[in-house]
């Protein structure tokens, strides 16, 4: 019986073909598919944050015909195809689990995370990586939500870090102080450039109070992008019961709704 795979590959290559393709499958390439590829992933976390397994697994399928036409591209071109992913990542996780699939045993998880990231370390320098230091190896490919988090827990692991969360909100507290001042300076177009800058920095000492208190960021505000958007639909439907589109209300008014749309969701009058 064929597999799954092999019959997914197969339709890749089909559509991929010179000769009767889809001619927009064959105007692809790996740039034009990256953004694909990143939207899928955030597709599937959004399934798993609803816990809707029907969707995980479209989702999922979605994910897994990226990488086949990553591949398929690659093998048009000789580079490699995709089995040879396959075998990499198989022969990765076993090199990467000696504890596992070889003789070596570990006390507890975080000895286990030190020998995955000595592990790596050994890779690096075994593919000619020259950079030594504690952030190598941290992709620019990742959101930056997700690379502040992968920075600090980086530099945690060689002693630089804080010693709780305490700290981290009053570091927090003095980043949200610096941006009022960059606002009190003037004008907040002529200072876009120190403002970026420091609300970058209010967003990096954000994600490192997450990491602080096992929060993922990603999650964290997944969630909260879902509430601001339910609760902004729920404003809608109320204006719009009242006979009242809400995009003629000014500001108070919208507020009014949405302490309504908050108070319902609490099972509160309103």
């Amino acid at each position: 019986m064929r597999r799954p795979i092999d019959r997914l590959l197969g339709i890749m290559a089909r559509l991929r073909d010179p000769q009767g393709g889809c001619p927009w499958d064959l105007e692809q390439d790996f740039s034009t598919i990256a953004p694909y590829t990143i939207e899928e992933a955030y597709e599937v976390a959004d399934a798993i944050d609803r816990g809707d397994m029907q969707a995980l697994k479209d989702e999922l399928g979605d994910l897994l015909l990226q990488v086949v036409f990553h591949a398929r591209m690659a093998e048009e071109q000789g580079a490699f195809a995709f089995d040879d992913v396959a075998t990499a990542i198989a022969d990765k996780m076993v090199r990467r689990h000696p504890h596992v699939f070889g003789e070596a045993s570990f006390a507890d998880a975080e000895e286990q995370t030190r020998s995955w990231e000595a592990i790596k370390r050994a890779e690096r320098e075994a593919a000619g990586e020259e950079d030594r230091s504690a952030l190598a190896g941290i992709s620019r490919g990742q959101p930056e939500w997700q690379r502040a988090v992968k920075l600090q827990a980086r530099a945690a692991r060689v002693g630089f870090d804080w010693p709780g969360p305490e700290p981290v909100l009053d570091k927090l507290q003095e980043e949200l102080e610096e941006v009022r001042a960059e606002f009190a300076r003037g004008d907040a177009a002529a200072n876009r450039a120190r403002l970026q800058e420091e609300i970058g920095d209010l967003l990096f000492v954000c994600a490192n109070l997450a990491r602080h208190t096992g929060v993922d960021v990603g999650a964290a505000l997944r969630q909260a992008n879902l509430k601001f958007e339910r609760r902004f639909r729920a404003m809608e439907a109320l204006a719009e019961a009242d006979g009242t589109p809400l995009h003629t209300l000014d500001l108070q008014a919208q507020d009014a709704y949405w302490e309504r749309a908050k108070r319902r969701e609490r099972g509160q009058p309103g």
